[in-house]
């Protein structure tokens, strides 16, 4: 675990005691450019960088927060599996399955441009292949949350395994979805089901637009917050913050901080982690979204995926802003 973080003593009051994340772990292949090139033309990278990514980024950010976490998804034998088996364990991580023999965990090509803006391109590798029976090893305590990501509804083996399994969550288990840039290319049945089951559906003004058809975000958070039989919705905004949705209760806007951006990879996973750990640690929602904000405001001022603070660095952030 990293410097600065802690996990919470034996009987500290809190709403849960860990995170189960079922998502994909994946190892980012970071380029950093002056912009993308046209469509068969090429561009120089000034920066190149490989670290774990996808699920790791929000397992870092609630575990430096002193959440405690495990991964439960699904991971491969080869160099980048190595990879990010290694980071997990540097931020304190549990690795609940074995490893697949035979397959390595996939990779990301992120494109950062000189804007901080960033594109993905995915190569799916064993983090893609979880099965039944891999999810049988996972029973969640009492105090589990669990945190499902779209990336994971887009695999079939995945969905499947995944949509069998959520039944065995408890009424006390909190349940968080972020549905992910690939949104629209899951299936609309199995959309429902977990959108059903979500306590809490976390995702940028973008993914809220093609749940919704509606550009503007806050009507956008409303229509999802509408939707919703139990879960509360939150839509970042980026620079702005972002907007909680209550259904029956509105729309609140939780502003964000001014900061210059340098790149922007990972910071609604920094937000997403911290987030749910401010939630573990007792904070009410809209006290949450604003240390998360802080968290995504310090994030795109550094370069790499993984970039959320620890707790110190956090607090000193909130103590000044």
């Amino acid at each position: 675990m990293r410097h600065g973080s802690r996990r919470p003593p034996a009987g500290e009051p809190g709403r849960f005691g860990r995170l189960l994340h079922l998502g994909n772990v994946v190892v980012d292949v970071v380029l950093a450019v002056p912009a993308l090139p046209e469509r068969g033309g090429d561009v120089l990278a000034g920066r190149a960088e490989t670290a774990a990514g996808g699920g790791f980024n929000v397992l870092a950010a609630a575990a430096r927060q002193g959440l405690r976490t495990a991964y439960a998804g699904a991971h491969g034998t080869g160099p980048f599996a190595t990879l990010a088996r290694a980071a997990l364990a540097s931020e304190g991580v549990d690795v609940i399955q074995p490893a697949k023999a035979g397959l390595d965990t996939g990779f990301v090509l992120t494109l950062v441009e000189a804007s901080g803006e960033r594109t993905f391109v995915t190569s799916r590798g064993a983090e893609a292949t979880l099965t039944a029976a891999d999810l049988d090893r996972i029973n969640p305590a009492a105090r589990d949350a669990v945190y499902l990501s779209g990336y994971s509804l887009v695999h079939d083996s995945n969905r499947a395994a995944l949509l069998g399994w959520l039944p065995r969550l408890g009424g006390g288990n909190l349940m968080f979805f972020d549905p992910g840039p690939l949104v629209g290319a899951i299936p609309a049945g199995a959309l429902a089901t977990v959108l059903d089951r979500a306590d809490w559906l976390t995702c940028n003004a973008r993914e809220a637009a093609i749940l919704t058809g509606a550009a503007d975000p806050r009507a956008a958070a409303a229509t999802l917050a509408g939707r919703a039989s139990r879960s509360q919705v939150l839509v970042r905004t980026g620079p702005d913050g972002c907007l909680i949705g209550r259904p029956g209760a509105g729309v609140v806007h939780v502003p964000g901080f001014a900061v210059r951006v340098r790149d922007t990879n990972g910071a609604g996973d920094a937000h997403t982690g911290v987030f749910i750990a401010a939630l573990a640690a007792g904070a009410a929602g809209t006290a949450a979204a604003r240390s998360a904000n802080a968290a995504a405001a310090l994030a795109v001022t550094r370069r790499g995926p993984a970039t959320a603070p620890t707790q110190d660095e956090l607090a000193r952030f909130l103590a000044t802003a």
